[in-house]
Order: C-alpha cells, then structure tokens, then sequence
C-alpha cells in the first residue's frame, strides 16, 4: 500500500493518499481546495485518483474535496451521518454508514462514525490486506482523534456544544476501545490548529500511546468531568469557522470553472485566479472603488513604511490563511500588492485555501508603481520596545496605550505593563472598546499580528496607531518589565 500525507503548514493542515500501485488506484481524503497536488502526485506516481473522500464538514478550511472529484471523475464519498443536521452536504456525493467499507486492491477503509466534533464526522481505518487481512494498520482520525487532544465540540454553538461533548466521549470510549495498541493515529491536523487544544506538534501517533499521554483519553475522567474538561480547553473561536462550515456544506465553487484559460474542469492546470498583473492605473480605480480589498503581501515593516490606504497588512511570511480569514470581509474581490511576484501564486494558494477566491490580480510593478497613479501612501510608525517604555514613563505622555493582540494564554504568561488585551481575531467586533482619541501601540508575539491589527484599526478611523518592532519577544529581549496573568 502507497501511504503519502500532505502538509499544509499555514492551517496546519493534513490530507492523504492511500494507493493500490498493483491496481493502479489511488484515493484522498481531506483534500484542500488548490488540488494541483494531488494531480501532479498521481501523475508521478502513474495511479488514476478513484475515491476522494472526507472525514466531516469543515470548519477551517474549503475543501477541494469537491474540485478533486470534479477534475477527476473520482467516487466523491462523505459521512451520511448528517441527515436532520444544521449541516448537510448538498452537492452530489455517495453515502458512507458506520461500519461501511470501501476497497481497491489491497487497500480497504471502514467508515467509523465518531461524532463530538461534528455530528457526522468518520474516521477510517485502513487495512493493507497484502499484509494483513484482520489487523488495521491506520486509523485517518479527521478532527476526532488527534496528537494529544480531541476535536473541539463546540461549533454548532452553545445549545448543541453539550450534547456533542457527550457524544465525543462515546466516541472515545467505545469506539476506540477495542483497536490496538500498535494502530497508527494519522489526524487531519497538528499543533496551530484552532480544531482542538493542546495537539502535539508531531503529524502522528499510535492509539497505545494516545492513551498513556493523551489528557482526554484519561479513563478516570467519567462523562459530566469529560464534558467540563474539554469545554473548558476550547481556543478561541473564529467567526469564519461559521461561513466555512456553510460553503463546505454547499460546496466550494469549481475553481476550475471559475479560471479562464487554464484548462477548464477537464485539464490538468493549476486553477488558480488572480495570478495576472493589472496595470497601475487600473488597479487604482479598482482600489478606489470601495468594492474591492486590497492584501499587502509584503514585510510588515515595509507595510508600515508605505502602503495603499486601506490595505490590510497580511504579509506572506505569516498566517495568511488565518488572518486572511479572520479578518476579510467575504465575497469581496482582492487585489494584491506584492514584493515580487514569485509571492502572488503562494498568496493565493492560501486564500482560495479558505474560501477567498475572489482575486482578481496583482499590482504591476509592486509598491513603487503606486505613486504614479497620483495616489498617496499610508504609513503606520513602527516603534521600538524602548521608545514605548520611554513614552510610557515619561511624564505627559501617560495617555499613550498599550494593545495586546495575542491569545489569553500568551497575554496571561507575560504582558507590557498596562497592555489592554483584545485578541487579535475578535478586534473589528470589539472596536467599542478601543478608545479613538489616544495614540495606540500595537503589540503581538513578534510584530505579524500587530501588523494585521494595525492595519484594521487604521481601516476603521484611527489615526493615532503604531506598531511595536519584535512585539513581546524584543520587549523580553530588551529587559523590559512583564506582567503575569
């Protein structure tokens, strides 16, 4: 059996190919929304993708499940465990029951329905039947079972989060209960993924080991301590987790339709929009539209240093997918402002990857072609740890405040003294709390998500906002006092 796992670094994401070379088939599972890959892969390896399948409705990614299935002509296989729920799949698929198997040669999968995460969810387990015929030799766990955590039960809201907590834990007591030891535990994500808390920054595990460390698996936790314990761990909670769920269930645009020119639903090219320049000028009048949104891809010092006004500063060496996410208003087309333009295909990898699929192209000529437009530049001040801590101590200039934009547990180890902290994520729903009439430094872990930050309040009227260089990290460096809690 051919096993390959695909890493998606930025959502730290997993999706798989399981292989029968002596028949020729291949099948993904999870796939992302730019497919490419696994094409080229099959390709390479001379196998015709059969099945494509998928574990549950996701919530922080749009599935290329569909696309995959579209390009080609593969069984498109789902959970049929969601008739009656909020969330349904609505475009054409097979079933899959608990306890169904789907085979190809030596390869064969039995659909296990372990809901808590979601309501449908499956995990597979996989046998190589030219090994052995009895004893599995994977489990592909999604968002149920992963490297020293389980699946976030609380998507569907409060009403539905208890219930599902529950359901989690039948799904880890009795449906794990009589699989062994020596299984090896492949889930659909690692450690940066908001689906669970506290994952393990390995890509893998066995089920023996999940059960000596894994906190959640703990067999003196009854079902009410279980419940408490893992609603108690949940990350933060991305607004945008509620429009994927929606656009996964309906099913993502074909991009492949979408993409002039690249060889439609029934070629092999890439499928990609926005990858073509669009002329200053152009581009200005589509910028000053107020209908479009523009991405700064470059470094956030660059960005703060000069930027079309009202960009979001979303630099290519960060999150983008989150971010991107997170703080873009949804079916609005995108321009991008580049550096080079070896940084438009991966920028727009991560978008499409989230559902933001409507870029339109890229500035010609980077940055420095936008003055000839006769448009000015926005600039955000970047500041030092020490100039704030100056600032902050010197007497008159007690209005100046600090805004921390990272997570609680990152807030709680360690914080400038006085840092209000709003995260980063909810801050355009939580702009009432910021205050207009004071200079405002912005403050992360190591300056991206204080850019992101900046660059959302400087959209919505502040003018008085900078953004500390090195965030927490140079403020620690420099020797700078922290507070806990």
């Amino acid at each position: 059996m051919l096993f390959e796992r695909f890493t998606d670094d930025d959502l730290s994401h997993y999706s798989y190919a399981l292989g029968c070379p002596a028949v020729g088939e291949l099948a993904i599972v999870d796939p992302r929304r730019d497919i490419d890959v696994y094409l080229n892969f099959a390709a390479e390896e001379g196998l015709e993708i059969t099945r494509v399948l998928e574990t549950h409705i996701h919530a922080d990614f749009a599935s290329g499940a569909r696309e995959l299935a579209r390009r080609t002509g593969a069984a498109l296989l789902v959970s049929g465990h969601d008739s009656g729920e909020e969330y349904e799949v609505s475009f054409p698929h097979t079933d899959l029951a608990d306890g169904e198997e789907v085979a190809f040669g030596s390869v064969r999968l039995r659909a296990l329905h372990t809901p808590g995460h979601t309501p449908e969810h499956l995990s597979f387990l996989v046998f190589d039947e030219s090994r052995s015929e009895e004893a599995p030799m994977l489990l592909l766990s999604g968002d149920f079972l992963f490297v020293g955590s389980l699946g976030r039960p609380d998507l569907l809201g409060e009403e539905a989060k208890r219930e599902l907590a529950g359901d989690l834990f039948a799904s880890a007591r009795e449906v794990l209960a009589d699989l062994p030891d020596g299984l090896e535990v492949h889930p659909a994500h690692g450690a940066g993924s908001m689906c669970g808390s506290g994952m393990g920054g390995r890509p893998q595990s066995t089920l023996g080991y999940e059960r000596a460390t894994n906190p959640y698996l703990d067999p003196g936790l009854d079902r009410e301590a279980f419940i408490d314990k893992i609603l108690g761990d949940v990350p933060p909670f991305p607004d945008y987790y509620r429009r994927m769920k929606r656009v996964n269930s309906e099913g993502p645009r074909l991009l492949c339709e979408e993409t002039a020119g690249q060889g439609g639903c029934d070629g092999t090219g890439t499928a990609l929009p926005g990858l073509r320049a669009i002329p200053a000028e152009r581009f200005s009048d589509l910028a000053g539209s107020d209908e479009h949104e523009v991405i700064d891809l470059r470094h956030r010092v660059a960005f703060g240093g000069g930027h079309v006004p009202g960009s979001f500063g979303l630099g290519i060496d960060g999150s983008l997918s989150t971010w991107a996410a997170w703080v873009l208003p949804y079916e609005r087309p995108i321009l991008l402002v580049a550096e080079d333009e070896a940084d438009v295909e991966p920028a727009v990898r991560a978008l499409v990857r989230v559902g933001l699929d409507r870029v339109v192209g890229y500035l010609d000529g980077g940055i420095m072609a936008w003055p000839a437009t006769g448009g000015g530049l926005e600039t955000i001040p970047q500041v030092t740890p020490a100039q704030v801590h100056a600032a902050q101590a010197a007497e008159g200039d007690s209005t100046l405040r600090i805004l921390d934009v990272r997570t609680d547990e990152e807030y709680a180890e360690g914080h400038a003294p006085g840092a209000v902290h709003i995260h980063g994520g909810e801050l355009q729903d939580r702009l009432d709390e910021v205050p207009r009439d004071l200079p405002l430094a912005i403050i992360c872990g190591t300056g991206y998500r204080s850019t992101v930050a900046s660059s959302v309040l400087r959209r919505n009227g502040y003018s008085q906002v900078m953004n500390i260089l090195g965030g927490t990290t140079a403020w620690e460096e420099a020797g700078l006092p922290l507070e806990e809690g």
